[in-house]
């Protein structure tokens, strides 16, 4: 299995999980630019959600959480602003999903990071 598979099966994950807890998908794997893609866009109630996803085989080498750094976060933000420029909203807010698969599946979200 390649990354692309890998993180693909992740964003599967996330997504069952933000359906069983009333979440929408409204999109997944917006692309602005070779930095800048939103994993999944969801609505939740009437907030709009941008969701960044991190998938884990193991902790060994650090929690998926842990792959969020400054960098990345900002590109977060020029994607989220990017689609709010296409479909205007008032109400969003950015969250993060970190999934590991060893020893057992663990599922953490972050809201409104």
């Amino acid at each position: 299995m390649n990354n692309r598979q890998f993180g693909d099966m992740g964003e599967e994950i996330a997504c069952k999980y933000l359906i069983d807890n009333g979440y929408k998908i409204l999109d997944r794997n917006v692309h602005y630019s070779r930095f800048c893609e939103l994993d999944i866009v969801a609505q939740h109630k009437k907030t709009l959600v941008f969701v960044e996803v991190k998938t884990r085989k193991s902790d060994v080498f650090g929690s998926p959480m842990e792959a969020i750094t400054k960098t990345k976060y900002e590109n977060i933000k020029k994607g989220a602003l990017n689609y709010l420029s296409e479909h205007p909203c008032n109400n969003y807010r950015i969250d993060v999903i970190g999934i590991t698969l060893k020893p057992e599946l663990k599922i953490e979200h972050l809201q409104n990071v």
